[in-house]
């Protein structure tokens, strides 16, 4: 794993352990850090939904602004990542 990835994956890994965050975006983010770093398919796609599920948390109306904050940042680094994978 590079540490890019490593970079997005310790982020998604303090959102997914702050109690302060609701389940249900733990959650999407613990589903999303799966897709990260899923060995199976193409790294592309699974980048891209990882992107997806990240997205529609952050449209959650409970969501704390700090996590809101966190969510897209890693949003940019994973499209930044996905740019670079693709080519």
């Amino acid at each position: 794993m590079d540490a890019e990835v490593e970079a997005i994956v310790q982020i998604m890994d303090d959102i997914i352990n702050d109690t302060s965050v609701p389940r249900n975006i733990r959650r999407s983010v613990a589903q999303a850090k799966e897709l990260v770093l899923k060995k199976e398919g193409d790294p592309v796609v699974n980048v891209t939904e990882a992107i997806y599920l990240l997205d529609e948390a952050s449209n959650d109306i409970n969501m704390p602004m700090h996590t809101r904050t966190q969510v897209w940042q890693i949003m940019g680094a994973l499209e930044s990542y996905r740019e670079k994978i693709k080519g």
